[in-house]
């Protein structure tokens, strides 16, 4: 559905992208530029709401770990009513908003409504943090087949929907957002199921981001090795034989003097 230049206020869910704020769509910015108020996730970068037009309403309504945060349905509410009340509302999420971000609640809230919305999707981080790393997901010969899911409940925590089970059987890549907390007992759960405790992982903090930092090492050690290394959310995880590939790209790239584009 189209919403901008529309009479009446309007509510348009945009994924802001994976961190870098050239990372998200022509279409995003054009929402931004015509909103009357934006309700933002704490990942979104400050550059993209630096870039918004004077007199914009902006307010954060994001969810941190282990901290209080604002309700989905309070979001809900005040994104509902501000675009009845004739608001141009942006509600602006990292990522891509259908990707474990909750956009189709807010879809659904809108629809319920009866106010006009639009989705606008978003570079999801589970495969651009690890592309902008040098780690594709999928790779000829190596994986023809990646899974996204979300680790932010435990292996074996009865609220847990994922079947690490037949992850560790499948064999392709196994990318985790939100997997922070659970990283040792992802890992752990894994190898117990049968993936080798040599699989490589990498974790990708900040990732597209200057300040990104890159972790790798295996689902035996992994969990010690993050705790060493003082890793925290925003990460995202990424298991199996792709992860070498990293150090191959780079060492091919530093072989042929190539560095950073320069625009």
């Amino acid at each position: 559905m189209s919403v901008a230049g529309g009479p009446g206020g309007w509510v348009a869910i945009v994924g802001a992208g994976p961190g870098d704020p050239e990372l998200i769509t022509r279409r995003g910015w054009r929402l931004l530029r015509h909103a009357d108020l934006v309700l933002v996730d704490h990942l979104v970068s400050p550059a993209v709401l630096a870039e918004l037009p004077p007199g914009v309403e902006v307010v954060d309504v994001g969810k941190r770990p282990h901290t209080r945060s604002v309700a989905q349905e309070v979001i809900n509410e005040r994104m509902v009513a501000s675009a009845a009340a004739g608001r141009r509302v942006v509600r602006l999420k990292g990522g891509d908003p259908f990707v474990f971000g909750r956009g189709g609640e807010e879809a659904a809230a809108c629809a319920a409504a009866g106010v006009d919305w639009e989705v606008v999707p978003g570079v999801s981080s589970a495969v651009a943090v690890p592309a902008a790393a040098g780690i594709p997901v999928t790779h000829r010969g190596v994986s023809q087949q990646f899974t996204v899911v979300s680790g932010h409940v435990a292996p074996g925590d009865p609220a847990s929907t994922v079947d690490w089970a037949g992850l560790a059987r499948g064999g392709g890549t196994i990318v985790v957002l939100m997997g922070v907390t659970h990283l040792h007992l992802i890992a752990a759960e894994l190898v117990r199921a049968g993936r080798p405790p040599t699989t490589p992982v990498g974790v990708i903090m900040s990732g597209t981001t200057p300040d990104e930092t890159v972790l790798t090492s295996t689902l035996a050690a992994v969990g010690a090795d993050a705790a060493a290394g003082d890793v925290r959310p925003p990460a995202v995880v990424v298991v199996g034989e792709v992860v070498r590939l990293r150090d191959a790209l780079y060492a091919a790239q530093a072989a042929t003097r190539h560095a950073a584009l320069p625009v």
